[in-house]
């Protein structure tokens, strides 16, 4: 039998030029991802090769990424942004439906609902993050929120909001694009769950995911469809009837090929390493880095910090982070090190207290 590889077997699969912590806007690539992107980049250029094949990457795409989160691959929808995924759900929202955000949402998040509220008379109510499972009530027909909150790294309360949701008979939709690949999730609790690839999944831009339940299929309308969402794609290049996939292929969009290569390899190596260890060494790095700080330990692998000329310091020491809402912004991932904190601690000796 061959042992089982650790994240330490594989992190030499990643090559970070220098420091960087800035995994919450942008996640690099793994080796095998990396060229498998470039293989066929070559290929387009040199015009080597018909197209069918990097179809298939994105179909082992779907069922990499399904078996991480945990559903089936028939409820996977594949596309290029979590808005549009987040814009078929809002379109398909009855007149009038009541909706409930977190009050600091990501906008791709939130920005098709409101959109919604200005033409069909949809409600929109939002709460902090905290206290998101109380605002949940008789009227609320939809909960839309983030596992992870990008400009703090909040975690949500996963069990009380989804109590409450079907308490009141709300459905759930859980944006996991800032937690799909460190935070361990059970997509099946959710109604829909949707998720961009290229932040800790490490996968190109212009891949993502929606994972439906078969109890909303039919209720949510696919807009966008095309030729690959077909019941047999490549039967379905021209002409009618209508013949849509039976399952969330349905709210499938024509992949950007180039992409889903290299997303492919990414997706496969992170469920061989296995999200659980990769949240244990995600959130024992920016504990580490908290401790520094003097600040207390955490769940999230995302440390939101005030702390004055922290981004001039770590600019200046070729450290890559984020300033979000003023506050420094730190995401810690499988490429990170020891090392890594110490770095970044050192960069911070002269920065002023926390506020």
């Amino acid at each position: 039998m061959h042992a089982v590889p650790t994240l330490a077997d594989l992190q030499e699969q990643w090559s970070p030029a220098g420091v960087y912590l800035n995994t919450a806007s942008y996640g690099l690539p793994p080796r095998d991802g990396f060229e498998a992107m470039q293989q066929a980049l070559a290929d387009w250029r040199g015009g080597r090769t018909s197209w069918e094949h990097w179809g298939e990457s994105t179909e082992g795409a779907r069922a990499a990424w399904a078996a991480m989160m945990g559903v089936p691959r028939r409820q996977v929808a594949i596309g290029a942004t979590v808005s549009a995924f987040v814009g078929l759900i809002a379109a398909s929202l009855p007149d009038g439906a009541h909706v409930v955000v977190p009050d600091v949402e990501f906008t791709s998040t939130l920005f098709p609902f409101l959109v919604q509220a200005e033409r069909r008379g949809v409600t929109v109510a939002t709460a902090p993050p905290d206290r998101l499972a109380e605002a949940i009530d008789d009227r609320t027909d939809l909960v839309a929120f983030s596992a992870v909150q990008m400009s703090t790294g909040e975690i949500a309360d996963l069990d009380a909001i989804v109590a409450a949701a079907r308490h009141h008979g709300a459905r759930t939709m859980l944006d996991a694009t800032q937690a799909a690949g460190w935070l361990p999730l059970d997509a099946g609790r959710f109604d829909a769950v949707v998720c961009a690839g290229y932040k800790w999944l490490t996968c190109p831009r212009g891949t993502a995911f929606m994972a439906i339940d078969d109890a909303w299929l039919e209720d949510v309308v696919p807009h966008a469809a095309g030729w690959y969402a077909g019941a047999d794609v490549h039967a379905s290049y021209f002409g009618p009837p209508l013949r849509l996939a039976s399952d969330a292929r349905r709210f499938d969009t024509s992949p950007a090929w180039f992409s889903w290569v290299g997303a492919q390899p990414a997706l496969e190596l992170l469920h061989r390493i296995g999200v659980g260890a990769v949240y244990d060494h995600d959130v024992a790095l920016a504990n580490r880095f908290r401790a520094g700080l003097g600040l207390e330990p955490s769940d999230s692998a995302i440390v939101s910090v005030e702390l004055a000329g922290a981004a001039a310091a770590l600019e200046g020491a070729g450290i890559v982070a984020a300033l979000r809402g003023g506050r420094l912004r730190a995401s810690w991932h499988v490429y990170n090190t020891d090392a890594d904190v110490d770095a970044a601690l050192a960069a911070l000796a002269d920065c002023s207290a926390l506020a």
